[in-house]
């Protein structure tokens, strides 16, 4: 293992985890940092690398007998040989995973009408008022409300840009891309994971609206891999305060974004400084996330 100070081969960085190559296995990093509108905030958030990581593992055994993963272990005692030390400064926010080759589609599910859902679905019935409005190959009706149920959960893929914005695609777009039956088995599977988090989390107060996933393919079986229903990949609403017809309050980092809306802030770089009561709150988000969907003996984590 060679390549940086600290003996690992750099594999790629990205806008919150840094990833080394290890040959046939990865080791997936969660920073503290937080992006918003695909720009890094020079100010990071207290514990979000640690947070995220332990709703990821959670996630992953959870969900597991739907779905096999690419997590080998976060325990960073059981990592083998020399990389036992040399993680041991990323304790409770790194995760050992074995190498699959990613599908470059993110797998997105849609439970309520929100984001960019809701979005292009104004934009759509402004050119076409009263409807109906047809999207990533489904049909809506025209009176549909902002963060409204859908009848059914829905897969809406999305193109997976590495840097820059992912763009939304329909199923026939992705399965001339990676194959009719790949695309068939990734839209099974997504709403399957989807129903089963929602289910649960709906148990413990929290709407998940909607959630992406990535899969790769190793020994050629499809698998779950990098995070998964975390406050980063989903969002999340408070299931007592849900009325929909408005935006929502979220465990999520939207509530930054809201923030940084106010600011008159043009999404470009350089971000705007982030005051310390920003950061603390959208700290707490993610720590309320946490605790409301991990049950107490699951939890590690020491957020004193």
């Amino acid at each position: 293992m060679t390549g940086t100070s600290t003996g690992l081969t750099p594999f790629t960085r990205g806008k919150v985890r840094d990833v080394y190559d290890l040959d046939d296995r990865l080791l997936i990093v969660t920073s503290d940092r937080i992006s918003a509108y695909d720009v890094v905030m020079n100010e990071p958030i207290p514990d979000k690398g640690k947070l995220l990581t332990a709703m990821s593992l959670f996630w992953f055994e959870y969900l597991g007998g739907l779905c096999r993963h690419h997590l080998i272990t976060a325990d960073v005692d059981q990592f083998p040989g020399e990389l036992r030390s040399v993680a041991a400064p990323w304790r409770d926010r790194a995760m050992l995973v074995t190498k699959a080759q990613r599908i470059d589609f993110e797998c997105v599910v849609r439970g309520y009408v929100a984001g960019s859902l809701w979005n292009e679905y104004r934009k759509a019935l402004e050119l076409r008022p009263g409807g109906p409005v047809h999207l990533y190959g489904y049909e809506f009706p025209p009176d549909l409300r902002e963060s409204e149920k859908l009848p059914d959960p829905i897969f809406t893929p999305a193109t997976k840009a590495d840097t820059g914005h992912d763009e939304n695609v329909s199923f026939e777009f992705m399965a001339r891309h990676v194959g009719e039956d790949t695309a068939r088995l990734l839209r099974k599977l997504s709403l399957a994971i989807y129903s089963r988090a929602a289910e649960y989390a709906a148990g413990r107060g929290i709407l998940i609206a909607d959630t992406k996933f990535e899969f790769g393919w190793k020994n050629g079986e499809i698998i779950l891999i990098d995070e998964v229903l975390s406050p980063d990949s989903s969002r999340f609403w408070p299931a007592d305060q849900y009325e929909p017809g408005r935006s929502q309050d979220s465990f999520d980092k939207q509530y930054l974004r809201d923030y940084l809306s106010g600011t008159g802030w043009d999404k470009t770089p350089p971000p705007p400084p982030l005051p310390e009561e920003i950061v603390r709150r959208t700290r707490a988000k993610y720590v309320e996330a946490y605790h409301r969907l991990v049950p107490p003996a699951r939890r590690k984590l020491d957020l004193s």
